[in-house]
């Protein structure tokens, strides 16, 4: 008998919702790599900007896949909306946690989340289950 087939398993059904926590688990797993880097390098303070850019693009883009994927049409509408959800709730952490405004670092991230998550959402769409 194994244990672990009577584990109960979540399955998310809603689309954003469903790209939305993978986007967050991609978020966690680029600031893990990118801290890990930072200490074990030389690297400069000037290039954590790029890095965190590239870090959300990417997790907008893994976000968005899975949006796609589990809507099966209109793949890039959902990763677009994951895209605008995404940078809301960053910013949300950000001014909430961190006292941050908006200003041209926001303007940035949504140039960049949005599309990532439309051509995530349009890969998503069409990948086999």
């Amino acid at each position: 008998m194994n244990p672990i087939s009577k584990v109960p398993r979540i399955r998310i059904t809603s689309p954003l919702l469903s790209g939305i926590v993978n986007a967050f688990v991609w978020l966690c797993v680029g600031a893990v790599f990118t801290s890990l880097v930072v200490s074990m390098t030389d690297m400069k303070e000037q290039t954590l900007t790029t890095a965190a850019f590239l870090i959300h693009g990417i997790a907008s883009l893994f976000g968005g896949f899975s949006s796609g994927k589990r809507s099966e049409s209109r793949g890039w509408y959902h990763g677009a909306i994951l895209g605008v959800l995404y940078t809301l709730i960053v910013v949300l952490v950000g001014f909430l946690g961190f006292d941050a405004g908006l200003g041209k670092d926001t303007a940035a991230l949504l140039l960049i989340a949005i599309p990532a998550g439309a051509v995530g959402g349009m890969f998503g769409v069409n990948a086999k289950k």
